[in-house]
């Protein structure tokens, strides 16, 4: 594999591969025992050995594959070794859902996706452990396990099932909770499940309805928000603005709507 390879297609195989790879890794890791390594933002935002092996085999099998491309990761952060001469970034979060993860619950993955001049134009989320592996290119559609996605038809926000997540941060959570309370009178359920990237590609394939949630990095974002956004899902934040830690709304055109404008009564993007 060389350089050369910079068509959203070409660039998604070599994530496919990649991504595979580690997940076997967490997977094996998974299974030998979890060892905490470190925190993060808060003593409960935590680090596994596990999220930074994986990385680490990540970074180097891009590095041999690719090295004249630039990654930035959840663990390592910006990697510019290959001086970004290709154009091409890769977004790496080793272990999505790393609290699940850390308790054994069967909700986190690797995610993996490549930029070209700034934007996504390919990426695959694989569920660590289940092996379910959802796929997208730019202009190309979201896939999982050769099944092409549409998002769901709902058109109720009443009748939708909407995903959400929680930051770390105590004084966080509480607004997140506020705005949960505020919402949860107007939609059918809301679900909490712990990986964002997961989420998104259950909004892809209308197991969720749609989604939101405050404080998402490029990492938790990337290939998730394009498997979503190739099956027809509108990926914003609020009042026209792009997504991103301020807040992610992610809905079928006829329920990001309404689900805006009640998440921007509620504050959404507010709050810590």
């Amino acid at each position: 594999m060389t350089n050369s390879a910079t068509t959203p297609s070409e660039l998604l195989t070599i994530a496919v591969e990649v991504a595979r790879d580690a997940a076997d890794t967490a997977y094996r890791m998974r299974a030998e025992g979890v060892v905490v390594a470190a925190t993060k933002s808060t003593v409960t935002d935590v680090v596994t050995a596990a999220d930074r092996a994986v990385e680490r085999q990540i970074l180097d099998a891009l590095a041999a594959l690719r090295p004249e491309d630039s990654v930035l990761g959840e663990e390592y952060g910006e990697d510019a070794s290959g001086a970004g001469r290709s154009g091409v970034r890769w977004i790496v979060d080793p272990i999505d859902g790393t609290v699940n993860y850390l308790y054994g619950l069967p909700h986190s993955a690797v995610s993996l996706a490549a930029e070209v001049d700034g934007v996504v134009v390919a990426g695959v989320v694989r569920n660590v452990s289940t092996g379910e592996e959802w796929t997208a290119t730019a202009g190309g559609g979201a896939w999982r396990d050769g099944v092409r996605l549409r998002c769901s038809g709902e058109v109720d926000l009443g009748q939708a099932l909407v995903g959400t997540g929680f930051g770390y941060d105590a004084a966080r959570r509480t607004h997140q909770a506020q705005v949960v309370a505020g919402l949860i009178a107007h939609v059918r359920d809301i679900r909490r499940l712990g990986a964002a990237a997961l989420d998104l590609c259950l909004v892809a394939e209308g197991r969720l309805d749609a989604y939101f949630e405050k404080g998402l990095a490029a990492w938790d974002l990337a290939a998730g928000g394009l498997v979503a956004a190739e099956a027809g899902v509108r990926v914003a934040g609020l009042a026209g603005r792009p997504p991103g830690p301020d807040l992610v709304v992610a809905a079928p055109p006829a329920l990001f709507a309404p689900l805006h404008d009640r998440l921007a009564a509620l504050d959404a993007a507010g709050g810590p």
